[in-house]
Protein backbone atom coordinates (compact mmCIF):
# COMPACT_ATOMS: atom_id res chain seq x y z
CA UNK A 1 0.00 0.00 0.00
CA UNK A 2 1.42 3.50 -0.86
CA UNK A 3 0.96 6.24 0.77
CA UNK A 4 0.42 9.22 -1.23
CA UNK A 5 0.72 13.24 0.22
CA UNK A 6 -1.93 15.15 -1.69
CA UNK A 7 -1.44 18.66 0.16
CA UNK A 8 0.30 20.51 3.35
CA UNK A 9 -1.63 20.60 7.04
CA UNK A 10 -2.92 24.13 6.82
CA UNK A 11 -4.76 25.42 9.92
CA UNK A 12 -7.17 28.47 8.77
CA UNK A 13 -8.37 30.53 11.85
CA UNK A 14 -10.65 33.03 11.41
CA UNK A 15 -13.69 35.80 12.59
CA UNK A 16 -15.32 38.26 10.82
CA UNK A 17 -12.79 40.83 10.11
CA UNK A 18 -9.71 38.95 9.81
CA UNK A 19 -8.73 35.33 8.23
CA UNK A 20 -5.33 33.87 8.70
CA UNK A 21 -3.88 30.30 7.59
CA UNK A 22 -1.09 28.95 8.84
CA UNK A 23 1.40 25.92 7.22
CA UNK A 24 4.30 26.20 9.87
CA UNK A 25 4.94 23.07 11.16
CA UNK A 26 6.17 24.61 14.31
CA UNK A 27 3.10 27.29 14.88
CA UNK A 28 0.86 24.14 13.57
CA UNK A 29 1.74 22.28 16.92
CA UNK A 30 1.82 25.77 19.43
CA UNK A 31 -1.67 25.40 18.03
CA UNK A 32 -2.18 21.63 19.07
CA UNK A 33 -0.62 21.63 22.07
CA UNK A 34 -2.42 24.51 23.36
CA UNK A 35 -5.85 22.89 22.31
CA UNK A 36 -4.66 19.48 24.01
CA UNK A 37 -4.76 20.73 27.38
CA UNK A 38 -8.85 20.33 28.93
CA UNK A 39 -8.40 23.41 31.15
CA UNK A 40 -7.21 25.44 27.93
CA UNK A 41 -10.11 24.09 26.02
CA UNK A 42 -11.92 25.38 29.11
CA UNK A 43 -10.39 29.11 28.94
CA UNK A 44 -11.77 29.21 25.39
CA UNK A 45 -15.01 28.39 26.46
CA UNK A 46 -15.28 30.60 29.16
CA UNK A 47 -14.06 34.03 27.51
CA UNK A 48 -16.25 32.94 23.75
CA UNK A 49 -18.78 35.09 24.68
CA UNK A 50 -16.64 38.30 26.37
CA UNK A 51 -13.24 38.81 27.70
CA UNK A 52 -12.23 37.73 31.00
CA UNK A 53 -9.82 38.46 33.65
CA UNK A 54 -7.84 35.67 34.98
CA UNK A 55 -9.34 36.20 38.31
CA UNK A 56 -12.61 35.51 37.15
CA UNK A 57 -11.59 32.83 35.14
CA UNK A 58 -10.10 31.32 37.82
CA UNK A 59 -12.84 31.17 39.93
CA UNK A 60 -15.44 30.19 37.44
CA UNK A 61 -13.39 26.98 36.77
CA UNK A 62 -12.27 26.67 40.74
CA UNK A 63 -8.48 27.01 39.96
CA UNK A 64 -5.77 29.04 40.81
CA UNK A 65 -4.92 32.36 39.29
CA UNK A 66 -1.69 30.85 38.73
CA UNK A 67 -2.26 28.22 37.10
CA UNK A 68 -5.16 30.18 34.97
CA UNK A 69 -1.95 32.46 33.73
CA UNK A 70 0.03 29.69 32.96
CA UNK A 71 -2.28 28.57 30.75
CA UNK A 72 -3.40 31.78 29.31
CA UNK A 73 0.10 32.35 28.55
CA UNK A 74 -0.08 28.90 26.03
CA UNK A 75 -2.65 29.89 24.74
CA UNK A 76 -1.49 33.66 23.58
CA UNK A 77 1.98 31.79 22.80
CA UNK A 78 -0.17 29.52 20.42
CA UNK A 79 -2.30 32.10 18.92
CA UNK A 80 -5.29 31.82 20.12
CA UNK A 81 -6.20 34.50 22.16
CA UNK A 82 -5.15 38.25 23.07
CA UNK A 83 -4.37 39.66 26.29
CA UNK A 84 -5.09 43.21 27.64
CA UNK A 85 -4.53 45.23 30.52
CA UNK A 86 -6.86 47.13 32.64
CA UNK A 87 -6.56 48.50 36.05
CA UNK A 88 -8.31 47.06 38.73
CA UNK A 89 -8.87 46.97 42.70
CA UNK A 90 -5.70 45.56 43.36
CA UNK A 91 -3.73 46.59 40.72
CA UNK A 92 -3.73 45.60 36.98
CA UNK A 93 -5.89 43.07 35.68
CA UNK A 94 -4.65 40.38 32.79
CA UNK A 95 -7.91 40.35 30.34
CA UNK A 96 -7.82 37.33 27.49
CA UNK A 97 -10.53 37.59 24.43
CA UNK A 98 -10.74 34.82 21.87
CA UNK A 99 -8.56 35.91 18.44
CA UNK A 100 -10.72 34.25 16.28
CA UNK A 101 -14.06 32.50 16.39
CA UNK A 102 -13.13 29.79 13.96
CA UNK A 103 -10.61 27.46 13.57
CA UNK A 104 -10.33 25.18 10.47
CA UNK A 105 -7.55 22.41 10.08
CA UNK A 106 -7.23 21.30 6.38
CA UNK A 107 -5.52 18.02 5.26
Amino acid sequence: MEITQTGILEVNLQNKSESISIESDEQIEKIVKALSSRTRRQILKHIQEQPMDVSNIATNLKMTEANISAQIKKLEEAGLIKCSYASGDHGVRKISSLKFKKLVIQF
